[in-house]
Parts: structure tokens; C-alpha cells; sequence
């Protein structure tokens, strides 16, 4: 069952001579709860375009994302960021989790803007941390963690409102081979254990390779791969 869809998405930007520049031309995509897709694509392809137009953090030029039936263009600027809050998470190459709290209050934070109690907020943030490893480590600042650790917390963190669609944009690019193998086990783990959708762009074959489908963000469109060996 399609969770997230994009039809016809196109995006066109002004170059500094101020003639446009079409990054994405008619990119389709269909994921379904629970599954688990990688995009890849050379640098300057447009990856991370297409990815903030999926979590409705840009607007497409032309085309439509639509989020569990219901599309981005249809929605008020606060039910946008609503949707952004509940039904979206996001991890970055960089973690940006707030260096004067703790793991555990990163990971309270977007449950207590969306109006839980705080303890409630505490709860969910204490099984999702438990969830990543993490147990041993929720009253520690960004400072004192791991790279690997401050990435586990920002997937925690990504979680906490239980999105239907987690999206990810490069998660491992910073991290070690140790690090990033064990950040890749859990995106797959969301994907079949949460039945959370997962959409990651990635250089890193190792993560594609986990995927259940992997595309290719080729001239503006989205190219399904028959596996990484293909990868750009």
C-alpha cells in the first residue's frame, strides 16, 4: 500500500546569470509502508532536492508529492508543518541535535512541541534511545557521544512522533566503517521492524545494498537499479 507518492515532480532554479537550472524533470516515486528504498545518483544530481520536496521542507516548480493520500498542495503552511512534525522524520549527514541537552531530552523535544506531558515525552524517548543502543547513554550531551551515538540519537529522535515516512539524507557520510554498518542495521531494522517507510540518499553501497529497491536520480528522473553493482 503506497504511503508516500510523487508525480511529475520538477524543479527549476535561477542560476547566478539568472537563466534557470532544471535539477529534477518529472521524478516519479511510489513507496510503500514499511519499505525501504536508497537513491542514489552522482553529486549535483539532485538528491538532496528531491528529498526536501518529499518532506515538503521545498515546493516543486511543477507536480505533486502526496503523504498517506493526501497532497502537499492541498495543505495550509501550518498544516505543512504539522505533517513535517508527526508524520515526517528526518536525518541528516549531520546530526543537529542541540549541544546543551542531554540525548534524551534531543529525543523529548519534537514529542513535547507536539503536546505530550512530559512524561510522557520521557517515556517514548527513553524506549526509542533503548531501541538504538542507546540505554546506557541518554544523559549525555552531544559532546561526550560518538559520532555513530549522535547519529542514533538523531534516528531516535526521527521516531519519536512514530512518522510514516523517514527520510534520510546521506546518515552515514561522516561516520566509520564500524559506525556506519551499525547505523545501516537500523535503518533496515525501521523498515521491517517500525513499518516505517525509509527513503535514504546515499554514496554508500553497503546501504543501498540493504534496500529493498534502489533508483537512480538520473537527468531530473528516478531510474530503478538492478542492484548496487550499478550504482554511479
Amino acid at each position: 500500500m503506497a504511503i508516500l507518492e510523487a508525480s511529475g515532480l520538477r524543479k527549476v532554479f535561477r542560476g547566478g546569470d539568472g537563466n534557470p537550472i532544471e535539477v529534477l524533470s518529472g521524478a516519479d516515486l511510489i513507496v510503500d509502508r514499511g519499505e525501504f528504498v536508497a537513491i542514489v545518483g552522482a553529486s549535483g544530481s539532485g538528491k538532496s532536492t528531491l528529498l526536501h520536496l518529499l518532506g515538503a521542507l521545498d515546493h516543486p516548480t511543477a507536480g505533486e508529492v502526496q503523504l498517506d493520500g493526501h497532497a502537499y498542495s492541498a495543505l495550509a503552511p501550518a498544516e505543512l508543518a504539522e505533517v513535517r512534525n508527526r508524520k515526517l522524520g528526518f536525518v541528516f549527514q549531520f546530526h543537529h541535535l542541540l549541544r546543551e541537552f542531554t540525548a534524551l531530552e534531543n529525543v523529548m523535544l519534537p514529542l513535547l512541541i507536539a503536546g505530550a506531558t512530559d512524561s510522557a515525552a520521557r517515556s517514548r524517548a527513553e524506549e526509542l534511545l533503548a531501541a538504538v543502543g542507546l540505554a546506557g547513554r541518554m544523559s549525555h550531551r552531544p559532546a561526550a557521544l560518538s559520532g555513530g551515538e549522535q547519529q542514533r540519537t538523531a534516528v531516535a529522535r526521527a521516531l519519536a512522533n512514530d512518522p510514516v515516512v523517514v527520510l534520510a539524507d546521506e546518515p552515514s557520510g561522516n561516520l566509520d566503517y564500524h559506525h556506519s554498518e551499525r547505523l545501516h542495521d537500523l535503518f533496515a531494522t525501521l523498515a521491517r521492524g517500525f513499518e516505517t517507510a525509509v527513503v535514504v540518499v546515499t554514496h554508500n553501497r553497503q546501504l543501498a545494498a540493504r534496500a529493498d529497491r534502489v533508483l537512480s536520480l538520473d537527468s531530473g528522473r528516478l531510474v530503478p537499479l538492478a542492484g548496487v553493482e550499478s550504482m554511479p
